[in-house]
C-alpha cells in the first residue's frame, strides 16, 4: 500500500448560481419540514411562520431575501460559493462513510479517495482499517507508508486490525517493531508467528489503550513480561488467546485479571504452568466472561472450576478437556438450588475421574446445556445418560465416545426425551447394537452420527438411518437430513446397506468406512480421499473415507455398476425403487415393540435407582 499523494483542492462546478425570487425562497426555507406543501394563500394566514424571514444559512438551501439590507457583496459571494459545491459533498461525514462502506472492491474505495479532499478523508479509514498483510510485499508497503514523514494522513492511527498470521514463522521482531507506532490497534492477531519475542510485543502494547483482542497462539517464546505489559496498558481488553504459551505463569495472569476486568473470552489451552490461583483470579475479577477454554491445563483442581461457575453469571462456554484432576466434587460443591441458565457448552473430554453423580449435578445446575462432551469419561453409565435426558429439547450435541458402559437402554431413553439432537457420537461404545441405531434413526434433525468401532451393528442399522422420516405427527415424508456418517471398523456392513444410505441421504457429504472389508476394493477406493501423510503402512491400507465430491462419485458409480455385484440387493428392496419390502414393515413393528420393551426395562431400572427416577421428568 503506497503513500497517498497530496490531493488537490476540490474543483468547482461550472456555472453561476441562479438568483431566486421571494416565493422560491419562502418555499426553500421550509424544506426541513416533512409535511406536503399546503395549497393556501399566505395572505389568509397573517401569523404563519412561512411569512417570517429566515436568517439562517442552511447548508442545503441557503435563502436570502433580495430586498434585505444585509445582502452585501461578501454574503452573496459566500452563497454563490456554497451553491457551486454539489449536494453530495454537503452530506454529513457519517453518511458518506456509510455509503463508501457499501463498496465491495477496495479499488472502488481508492477511486473515491481521488475525487476530493473531503471524499479522501471519509474513505481512507475504510482502506486502512484492516490493511492486507497476507503477503510480504503488502507488509513492506504498509511499513514504508506509516514511516514516511509528512504524510497526507496519519496512517498509523488508522490501523485498527492487524493480522500477520498468514506469514507464520516468517515474522520476526524486526517485522513487528516498525509497526509499534500503531497505537490504535484494537485486534492484534499473531497466530503461529513463533519467532516473535517479548521485545517486539511489549513495544506493540506500550501506550496502546485501544487493544480489545490479542491472539498469540503458539508463541512459545513469550513470557510474563508481555502479559505484564498487557495488564498495564490494555484496560479495555475483551479477548485473550495464549494457547500453548507455556512460559506464562500465574503471576502475570493474576495482574491481567485484576486490571483487564472487561474480559469476555479466554483461551488458555496448553499453558501447563497455570494453576487454580490464576483461574480463580479471573473468576472473581472478570464478571463478564462468556467463554473460557482450559484444554490441557492439567494442574487445575476442582476449586477453580467450582469458582468459575459460581462467580460467572454470564458464562456460556466452559471447556475442560484433558483436565485430569477434575472430579465430581467440582460440580457437587455448587450451591444446592443455584441454576446457571447461561451455560450452553460444556466440554469434559477425558476427565477420567468424573462419575455419574458429577454429570447428574451439572445437568441439574445447567438445565439449558446445548452441547455436552463426555468423550473418554469411561466411568459414566446409563445412569448419567438418564440424567442428561433432563435437558430435553435443549440438547443438540452430545459426545459419548469411548463411554463403553453405556447400553441400548440409555440410548433409547435419550432419543425419547431429547428429540432435537443434531449430532451424536457413540464411537467405541461396544455394548451398543442395532437396537440403539434404529432408535437414533428416528431423530428428525439428526445430521451427524459417529459409530466408529461399534462392531455389533449391521445393515439393519444402516437401512434405518436411510429410511425417510415423517415430519411431525401427520406431516409429509421427507428424505433423511444426514450429512456426516462415521462407520469405520463396523466390520459387519455390506455394500447393499451403504448403497441404500447413499441413495436415500441426498445431503450426505462425508462417509468414513475405514477398515470395512467390503469397501477395500480398488474400484471403490478410487473415489476415496488420500490418507494423511503421518499414517503408517497398515493405516494406509485400510483407510477409506469419502468426502465432498467423492461421495457423489461413489453414489453414481454404485448406481451404474454396483447393483449387478450386490447379490443381496433384492433383500433390501432395491429393484422396486425402494429399500423396503413388506417384510420390513413387520420388522419395523418388531423394532417398535423392542423399543417399548427397552423403555419398560429403563423404567424398572429407575425404580432400582430410587430417587434418581425424577431425572426423567420433562422440562
Amino acid at each position: 500500500m503506497n503513500e497517498y499523494p497530496r490531493i488537490p483542492a476540490v474543483s468547482r462546478i461550472a456555472g453561476r448560481p441562479r438568483r431566486r425570487d421571494a416565493s422560491t425562497t419562502r418555499s426553500d426555507s421550509s424544506s426541513a419540514s416533512t409535511s406536503p406543501e399546503r395549497g393556501f394563500d399566505l395572505d389568509d394566514d397573517k401569523d404563519s411562520v412561512m411569512m417570517q424571514s429566515n436568517d439562517s444559512l442552511s447548508s442545503l438551501a441557503p435563502s436570502v431575501a433580495p430586498d434585505s439590507d444585509d445582502n452585501n457583496d461578501s454574503r452573496r459571494r459566500a452563497i454563490a460559493e456554497q451553491n457551486r459545491v454539489s449536494p453530495v459533498s454537503r452530506l454529513p461525514a457519517e453518511l458518506m462513510i456509510a455509503i463508501f462502506a457499501k463498496l465491495a472492491s477496495p479499488a472502488d474505495v481508492k477511486n473515491c479517495m481521488l475525487v476530493s479532499k473531503d471524499w479522501a478523508g471519509n474513505s481512507v479509514g475504510l482502506l486502512w482499517h484492516r490493511p492486507s498483510t497476507n503477503k510480504w510485499s503488502n507488509v513492506k508497503s504498509v511499513i514504508h507508508t506509516i514511516r514516511t514523514a509528512n504524510s497526507f494522513f496519519d496512517y498509523s492511527s488508522l490501523i485498527k486490525r492487524l493480522n500477520l498470521s498468514a506469514l507464520g514463522n516468517e515474522v520476526s521482531d524486526g517485522t513487528l517493531q516498525p509497526l509499534s507506532s500503531c497505537k490504535r490497534v484494537e485486534r492484534l492477531t499473531l497466530t503461529n508467528c513463533s519467532k516473535l519475542t517479548d521485545l517486539s510485543l511489549v513495544s506493540m502494547l506500550d501506550d496502546n489503550r485501544s487493544i480489545l483482542a490479542l491472539d498469540v497462539t503458539n508463541l512459545d517464546s513469550i513470557t510474563d513480561r508481555t502479559m505484564f505489559a498487557l495488564a498495564q496498558h490494555a484496560v479495555r481488553l475483551q479477548g485473550l488467546n495464549i494457547t500453548n504459551c507455556r512460559k506464562i505463569t500465574d503471576e502475570s495472569l493474576e495482574a491481567v485479571a485484576k486490571n483487564c476486568r472487561h474480559l469476555k473470552r479466554l483461551k488458555l489451552n496448553g499453558c501447563s504452568q497455570l494453576s487454580d490461583r490464576s483461574i480463580i483470579a479471573f473468576a472473581r475479577n472478570c464478571r463478564y466472561i462468556l467463554e473460557i477454554d482450559l484444554h490441557d491445563c492439567k494442574n487445575l483442581d476442582d476449586e477453580s472450576i467450582t469458582t468459575l461457575i459460581t462467580e460467572g453469571p454470564n458464562l456460556r462456554e466452559l471447556r475442560l478437556a484433558h483436565c485430569w484432576k477434575i472430579t465430581d466434587q467440582a460440580f457437587l460443591r455448587l450451591p444446592h438450588e443455584a441454576t446457571y441458565d447461561c451455560l450452553r457448552i460444556l466440554d469434559l473430554t477425558d476427565c477420567g475421574e468424573l462419575n455419574d453423580s458429577g454429570v447428574q449435578k451439572i445437568v441439574y445446575a445447567a438445565p439449558r446445556l446445548r452441547n455436552l462432551v463426555l468423550a473418554k469419561c469411561r466411568n459414566i453409565t446409563d445412569r448419567a445418560v438418564l440424567a442428561i435426558t433432563r435437558l430435553g429439547k435443549n440438547l443438540h450435541y452430545i459426545h459419548l465416545g469411548h463411554c463403553s458402559r453405556i447400553t441400548d437402554m440409555g440410548v433409547a431413553q435419550l432419543v425419547k426425551l431429547c428429540n432435537r439432537i443434531r449430532y451424536i457420537d457413540l464411537a467405541c461404545c461396544t455394548a451398543l447394537t442395532d437396537n440403539s441405531v434404529m432408535q437414533l434413526a428416528a431423530l428428525p434433525k439428526l445430521k451427524r452420527i459417529g459409530l466408529v468401532k461399534c462392531a455389533a451393528i449391521t445393515d439393519r442399522s444402516i437401512l434405518a438411518l436411510a429410511k425417510p422420516k415423517q415430519l411431525g405427527s401427520s406431516g409429509p415424508i421427507a428424505p433423511s437430513v444426514l450429512e456426516r456418517v462415521h462407520l469405520s471398523y463396523c466390520t459387519n456392513l455390506s455394500l447393499a446397506g451403504i448403497h441404500a444410505l447413499l441413495n436415500n441421504c441426498p445431503r450426505l457429504t462425508h462417509l468414513s468406512l475405514t477398515g470395512v472389508q467390503a469397501f477395500l476394493r480398488d474400484d471403490l477406493l478410487t473415489f476415496c480421499r488420500e490418507a494423511p501423510p503421518e499414517f503408517n503402512e497398515h493405516q494406509r491400507d485400510v483407510f477409506c473415507v469419502f468426502s465432498g465430491v467423492g461421495v457423489q462419485r461413489l453414489r453414481n458409480f454404485m448406481n451404474t455398476n454396483g447393483q449387478a455385484e450386490d447379490t443381496d440387493t433384492d433383500d433390501f428392496g432395491m429393484n422396486d425403487g425402494t429399500m423396503y419390502h413388506e417384510e420390513d414393515e413387520a420388522s419395523d413393528n418388531m423394532m417398535v415393540v423392542t423399543a417399548q420393551a427397552n423403555i419398560m426395562a429403563i423404567d424398572e431400572m429407575d425404580d432400582e435407582f430410587g430417587n434418581d427416577s425424577e431425572m426423567i421428568g420433562h422440562d
